[in-house]
């Protein structure tokens, strides 16, 4: 059995999921497209693929993630078109958040719809993303003027089903700070005693399915969640992740960046008490993250005089928000990272030595750059939506700016008590 995974867009956790899929499952067949151009990746990449995948009687299964046109790819290649077809949502294009509602381009979510209606089974990251998808049909269809589908939901949701994002994360206890070695020393402690570890410990509770178990469900015959499946979802996620080593890999992308201090110079000869806050912001430069109301509530500590220090991590792409540069010139010192770091080792560094790990995102699926800053014992605060719920425990969550700000102006004044994971 060959597995033919096709992947228009390759690069972030599009490149990372696909990845590891190859390194685990045996006889899997690659095609990609490199990670630029989005629009053109979803408009055109069907057309481009369908001239370039050789012809081969062993394949059995297609994978793809949706920014590929399936439909067109299926009548393009009709014996491409005969295999079972399984269809990967990172996200979907019915509520990704756009700028100015008339920017939203109404073919890429229809596209979407179309690709739902050839697979065979099609797959979400979170129950989010996919109750997001499905639930919005109806609103969508809406715009067009008549003849429009029907029944959508009752003919896709059968097909449906959540398989969380695989994340095979690092050794990083080379990187681990004292504190945090001390703190999950104690985790390991309680756990292997019988005991109850505090919730930080345990942010996910169940452990993800493993990639070989992901194709291991695509090649069995497909279905609608049953009760007990949809009321086990929201659980399956949540993994021991702080609790376990995982073997080394090269999933996580080469991040640049400039480097205004060295974390680890910071950590020395600092108490706890005395060593300012430490918050990490590790997303993608773009609007649908929000940047503009974390480096406001950033503005107004400075202006309360607390004392912090900041490391804005994450990918930049051409158009950079002007908010960056503005923010970086006003935060001055407080700066440790500024920018896409070079290594994976230099990322996973930085979050080990960071306190507190922030998302102010208007959009997100599942967050992998936050499960990763957990992972390396960051105190994670999220906005009290989207997938957030679905993964973290209502204490780190907020509903609004002011409850993010007035947490982070706590955390500054003792984050002794954040390091220990205290707070509630």
């Amino acid at each position: 059995m060959s597995i033919l995974i096709i992947e228009a867009f390759y690069g972030g956790s599009h490149k990372q999921l696909v990845d590891l899929l190859q390194e685990e499952l045996e006889y899997c067949v690659l095609y990609t497209l490199p990670a630029k151009k989005w629009h053109w990746r979803a408009r055109t990449s069907a057309l481009y693929f369908s001239q370039n995948i050789p012809a081969s009687e062993h394949y059995r299964i297609l994978f793809a993630s949706s920014v590929l046109n399936l439909t067109e790819l299926a009548a393009l290649r009709p014996d491409l078109g005969k295999l079972k077809k399984i269809l990967y949502f990172h996200e979907n294009q019915l509520v990704y958040p756009v700028k100015k509602c008339q920017e939203r381009d109404f073919q890429y979510g229809y596209n979407q719809i179309l690709s739902c209606l050839v697979a065979d089974v099609v797959v979400f990251n979170s129950v989010f993303n996919m109750e997001s998808f499905l639930t919005s049909f109806g609103k969508f269809m809406k715009l067009i003027p008549d003849h429009r589908p029907k029944d959508l939901e009752s003919i896709i949701r059968p097909k449906c089903q959540v398989i969380y994002f695989p994340i095979r994360f690092p050794d990083v206890s080379r990187f681990m700070p004292k504190h945090k070695a001390a703190h999950l020393q104690k985790i390991l402690n309680l756990k292997g005693n019988g005991g109850v570890a505090p919730s930080m410990a345990l942010p996910f509770q169940q452990e993800q399915r493993g990639s070989e178990n992901l194709l291991k469900k695509f090649d069995s015959e497909s279905g609608s969640c049953d009760a007990a499946q949809q009321e086990n979802l929201g659980r399956s996620v949540r993994q021991e992740s702080y609790l376990k080593t995982f073997s080394s890999s090269d999933n996580s992308s080469t991040r640049h960046g400039e480097r205004k201090q060295n974390p680890c110079n910071v950590l020395a000869g600092a108490d706890d008490q005395q060593r300012p806050l430490h918050i990490v912001w590790p997303h993608r430069w773009e609007h649908d993250k929000d940047p503009e109301s974390f480096f406001k509530i950033l503005m107004h500590l400075k202006d309360l005089g607390l004392n912090f220090h900041i490391s804005v991590l994450g990918e930049t792409f051409t158009d950079v928000p002007g908010i960056f540069s503005e923010s970086k010139k006003a935060l001055g010192s407080s700066v440790l990272h500024w920018g896409y770091l070079p290594s994976k080792d230099e990322y996973f560094q930085v979050l080990c030595t960071a306190d507190v790990v922030i998302s102010t995102a208007k959009h997100e699926f599942f967050g992998v750059a936050m499960l990763e800053a957990v992972y390396c014992g960051c105190y994670p605060l999220c906005p009290k939506d989207l997938v957030y719920p679905e993964i973290f425990p209502a204490e780190y969550l907020y509903s609004t700016p002011e409850q993010l700000s007035k947490r982070l102006q706590n955390f500054c004044k003792r984050p002794d008590i954040v390091r220990k994971h205290l707070y509630k």
